[in-house]
C-alpha cells in the first residue's frame, strides 16, 4: 500500500489582519443595512442585495492594488497630540492644521467616509445605477471600520502591549463564532441631518472602547487554560483562539462586539438614505446587476 504524503499547513490566523470585521462580517453588515431601509430604496437594494452583500469587500481588495487605499480604513486617534474634539472636521481644514504626511499616516477614515458620501449622492443625482450600488457596498464597508475599537488605535494590533493577533480575534474570530445568536434588527434607517457629526460621535464611541478589548483580552487570558487551538478548514489545520478563550473573552465583553456591529448597520443604512434624500430623492429604476458566476482566487482565499 502506497504512502500519501500529506502536507499540512498551519496558518496562524490570529496574526493581524487588515481585513477589518473580515469578510464575514462586513457582508453581514451590508445585508442587514439593505433590509432595514425605508420605501421606496428597501425595493431597489433588495433587488441586488447579494451585490451590496459581496461586494462589500471591495474596499478591502483596493488595498492590493491602490497605495494609498490603506489610509482610508483606519484613524489613529491616539496620534494626534490634542484631543478628539479639537481634530477639524472637514478636510480642507485638517490639511491646514496639520502636516499632509502625518495626516495621512495616521489615517483617514472618518474624512474617507464624508467622501464616499458625497460621491454616492452624486450617483444618486445623475442615476447612475452601477455607481450607485458599487459605491453604497464602499460607503457599507467604510462605516463598518469606524465601529472597530482597533480601527482607531495605533497600536492596531496589540504589537505595542504583546498581545498580538488581537485584530482578528475581535472583529473576526469573534463575530465568526457568536453572532448567529444575536439579534441584528435595529428598527429602520433614518436621515441624517448632520452627517459628519454622525460619523465622528461614532468614532469617538469606538475610540472610547479601546482600553477595555485590551484589558479584557489580558483578563480573558489569566482565566483561561488552553488560549489555542487547532481547527481544520478546507483541509487546512488552523491555529486559532479556542472556544473557551473565545468564550471567557465574549463574557467579559458583555454586548460590546454586537453592538458595534448593530450600530454599523444602522449607520450604512441610514447614510445610503440620507444620500438618497441630499440628492432630491430621484425615481431610481431598478434592475438587477448580475453577480459574477465565478470566485476570483483572491475571494476564495480571503474566505477561508
Amino acid at each position: 500500500m502506497n504512502k500519501k504524503r500529506i502536507k499540512i499547513i498551519i496558518v496562524f490566523i490570529v496574526a493581524y489582519s487588515a481585513l477589518s470585521w473580515g469578510f464575514y462580517g462586513h457582508k453581514k453588515i451590508n445585508k442587514h443595512a439593505v433590509l432595514i431601509l425605508p420605501s421606496p430604496l428597501i425595493n431597489i437594494y433588495k433587488k441586488n442585495i447579494i451585490f451590496i452583500t459581496e461586494h462589500s469587500v471591495d474596499a478591502d481588495k483596493k488595498r492590493y492594488s491602490i497605495e494609498t487605499e490603506k489610509y482610508n480604513h483606519y484613524i489613529d486617534l491616539d496620534s494626534y497630540e490634542t484631543p478628539i474634539d479639537s481634530i477639524p472636521r472637514t478636510w480642507q481644514k485638517v490639511n491646514e492644521n496639520f502636516n499632509k504626511d502625518s495626516i495621512l499616516k495616521h489615517g483617514i477614515l472618518p474624512w474617507n467616509i464624508l467622501f464616499v458620501k458625497f460621491q454616492l449622492q452624486k450617483a444618486f443625482e445623475e442615476n447612475n445605477f452601477e455607481k450607485i450600488m458599487q459605491l453604497s457596498a464602499d460607503l457599507g464597508h467604510y462605516i463598518g471600520d469606524i465601529h472597530v475599537p482597533l480601527h482607531t488605535t495605533k497600536n492596531y494590533n496589540g504589537q505595542l502591549t504583546n498581545q498580538h493577533g488581537i485584530h482578528a480575534l475581535w472583529e473576526s474570530r469573534m463575530v465568526e463564532l457568536y453572532s448567529k445568536e444575536w439579534k441584528l434588527y435595529t428598527g429602520q434607517a433614518s436621515y441624517i441631518e448632520k452627517p459628519s457629526k454622525v460619523i465622528w460621535e461614532s468614532l469617538k464611541e469606538s475610540y472610547s472602547l479601546v482600553r477595555q478589548v485590551f484589558e479584557y483580552e489580558t483578563l480573558a487570558s489569566n482565566i483561561t487554560t488552553n488560549k489555542f487551538a487547532f481547527e481544520t478548514v478546507n483541509q487546512q489545520v488552523k491555529k486559532v483562539y479556542s472556544h473557551e478563550f473565545c468564550d471567557n473573552y465574549k463574557k467579559l465583553l458583555e454586548k460590546m462586539i454586537e453592538n458595534r456591529l448593530k450600530s454599523a448597520i444602522s449607520l450604512t443604512s441610514s447614510m445610503w438614505y440620507t444620500c438618497w434624500v441630499d440628492a432630491g430623492q430621484p425615481i431610481i429604476k431598478p434592475k438587477k446587476i448580475k453577480k459574477e458566476e465565478k470566485t476570483t482566487k483572491f475571494e476564495h482565499e480571503c474566505n477561508h
